[in-house]
């Protein structure tokens, strides 16, 4: 049987596949964005509004 070979290294492999979602989703909420015709500032400001709605609703489980 073949031992578990390590991307980067046991503590920073999920810290690699975190960054690489992330950016994937990111990538992805840009190009729909995109195709609605809102540039970056707009994309920005729905972001940072989801976020506020998220944040207020109690959702969160740090606030």
């Amino acid at each position: 049987m073949m031992a578990y070979q390590y991307i980067i290294s046991k503590r920073l492999d999920p810290l690699f596949a975190i960054s690489i979602g992330l950016a994937a989703a990111a990538t992805r909420i840009n190009r729909e964005e995109k195709e609605k015709g809102r540039n970056a500032a707009e994309t920005g400001d729905v972001f940072k509004k989801r976020f506020n709605i998220w944040w207020e609703s109690g959702e969160n489980k740090w606030g």
